[in-house]
């Protein structure tokens, strides 16, 4: 009797915990994220028609005092994210930290200031390539640059030649222009459009920068500091930040991922 009742209450057990947690466990991940993905899942996902990967590349460096060193990163990460739940069976691979960024003896450009990483551009260029290749190689055939600074595009351009006349019409690797040009130039002329001046728009840290930057994650942004730093100072800062707002930067947001998916959509191979 004992063993009986013993052998239902672990039946029971069993049950309850196959209802708490079982529809968890056999539940298809939603994520977008590769690294967030299980091999299988990801070689299932390719299976059912994933064809799209893109490569968020952002870069460690400085940005004025009022905004982190991990901004290219962040808002890198967050565009992406939403490009590709726009575009559909698309993943996006991890966001590349480490870029060209200057000469590190003696220091040059962004190098000059603390906390900024920079790697030679054949290192970067070689890194790019083999992940590239390695996307490839498990079926995605249209590999994505999303390269939010505008110092490395030369590289992206290159690698992305280079794979291309190697792999035909195979598949495709997109550097993808559009994405830089509709966070620089496209959200500069709209701002200027609204009135404000070249010198304060700015083409690094300045109020576009910022506001972009408020508008996707305003951690990054420290706006007390951008308030009170003199105009004049020699701090990184190319522009004027003081009048960044989020409300600012949210059309410029949705400019970058209307024209990102329209590029990419018009781009890539059909099935």
């Amino acid at each position: 009797m004992k063993s009986s009742v013993a052998g239902q209450w672990r039946w029971l057990w069993a049950v309850t915990m196959l209802a708490a947690f079982g529809g968890h466990a056999l539940a298809s991940p939603t994520t977008v994220w590769l690294e967030d993905l299980t091999w299988t899942e990801l070689r299932d996902r390719v299976s059912g028609g994933v064809t799209t990967v893109l490569v968020p590349i952002g870069g460690t460096e400085q940005n004025g005092p009022h905004m982190t060193l991990g901004k290219h990163n962040v808002r890198v990460k967050l565009l992406a994210v939403r490009i590709a739940e726009r575009l559909g069976n698309t993943v996006v691979a991890p966001v590349m930290a480490y870029v060209p960024e200057g000469a590190i003896e003696p220091a040059t450009q962004h190098m000059r200031y603390s906390g900024t990483i920079s790697i030679p551009e054949a290192t970067f260029e070689a890194t790019l390539e083999a992940a590239a290749r390695s996307l490839r190689r498990h079926g995605l055939r249209d590999v994505v640059l999303l390269g939010d600074h505008g110092g490395y595009r030369a590289s992206l351009e290159r690698v992305a030649a280079k794979l291309n006349r190697e792999w035909g019409a195979a598949a495709r690797v997109h550097p993808l222009p559009e994405y830089y040009r509709a966070a620089q130039d496209d959200f500069a002329k709209t701002l200027a459009a609204r009135g404000f001046a070249e010198s304060e728009i700015g083409p690094h840290a300045g109020l576009a920068d910022t506001a972009l930057t408020l508008a996707l994650d305003p951690s990054s942004v420290r706006m007390d500091i951008a308030l009170a730093r003199p105009r004049d100072a020699h701090d990184g800062v190319a522009g004027d930040p003081r009048r960044a707002t989020a409300e600012l930067g949210r059309p410029g947001v949705e400019h970058i991922v209307d024209v990102s998916v329209a590029a990419i959509q018009a781009r890539a191979r059909k099935p």
